[in-house]
């Protein structure tokens, strides 16, 4: 199986300019002009997606595509990506091919090398794990540690129901977060994966502030709407947009003036919300139409 599929991954990846060496050698050689940042991610059948019931080349888009959103939390540009696969060995060479044939088209798209990495099949369910590699840009890259008291909290996109089918097709804000990075002056972000208040906490904890977020302002996604009708169990529109994660949508903190701006900015390709600010005091709050602020506990995925 191994020497058919690597034949076939000859036949199929493209050159790409980064990449020196590819398929065929003990590891592979890409050209990177100074810092490299790395990130991984290991996605399992009944965890991250439920082969029996989906694409397989949904499961490998989204393989790759929460790499790049990683990558886009930082505001680094993507150059490589190392797959390791262990398959179910019925049909393990089919699967394989969809995998990549679903992971293809969009690492054409955001320009990165799938350089390598390694296949096994096994009794077991599939597993597939993306390590990304990135540069950072002229400014440097984009971390959680740098939000400040008085910040405005930015989003892009809109939040909640992405388990209807928005989880696998989601589009990495890579092209979004390497814009915004370079015309403004952006002091912390990082996406959302787990839950936009468990994320916002990853930020207010890594930077030592709190936050307030206004309650109207979140942006609720159609799909979060949809799920709460359907399921009808009590958890509304906007409890969904606040924890349910897998939107890979950005958080980002960006002093007032560099907000406003940003704000009226209609080039950008992603639309922008402000949904509150970053504080002095810790922990973070709500705060409804009426005014009224509460303790907001952040809710989530945790691992």
């Amino acid at each position: 199986m191994e020497s058919e599929f690597i034949a076939w991954l000859r036949r199929h990846l493209p050159p790409h300019p980064r990449l020196r060496l590819g398929i065929g050698d003990d590891a592979a050689l890409v050209q990177l002009t100074g810092e490299c940042v790395a990130t991984t991610d290991l996605l399992t059948d009944e965890v991250d997606f439920i082969l029996a019931e989906c694409d397989p080349r949904h499961v490998g888009r989204k393989s790759l595509a929460v790499n790049l959103s990683d990558l886009a939390a930082m505001a680094a540009r993507p150059v490589a990506a190392v797959v390791s696969l262990a398959l179910p060995r019925a049909g393990a060479l089919e699967l394989a091919v969809q995998l990549y044939e679903g992971m293809l088209p969009l690492a054409e798209q955001c320009d990165i090398a799938i350089a390598g990495g390694d296949t096994n099949t096994w009794s077991g369910p599939l597993a597939i794990s993306v390590a990304a590699l990135g540069e950072p840009t002229g400014r440097g890259v984009l971390t959680r540690s740098g939000a400040r008291p008085g910040d405005a909290i930015l989003v892009t996109g809109a939040f909640g129901g992405s388990i209807l089918g928005r989880h696998f097709d989601f589009q990495p804000r890579v092209a979004e977060a390497i814009g915004l990075h370079e015309k403004y002056e952006l002091h912390a972000g990082t996406d959302v994966s787990d839950g936009l208040t468990l994320d916002l906490s990853h930020i207010c904890e890594a930077s030592g502030c709190g936050a307030e977020v206004e309650l109207d302002a979140v942006p609720v996604h159609e799909d979060a709407r949809r799920l709460a009708a359907d399921r009808r169990d009590g958890i509304s529109p906007l409890d969904h947009a606040l924890t349910d994660g897998e939107d890979f949508e950005l958080i980002l903190a960006a002093s007032p003036d560099q907000a406003e701006a940003m704000l009226a900015d209609t080039s950008l390709p992603a639309p922008m919300t402000q949904i509150g600010r970053f504080t002095a005091p810790l922990g973070i709050f709500s705060i409804d139409a009426a005014g009224n602020r509460k303790p907001l506990s952040p809710k989530g995925y945790r691992h």
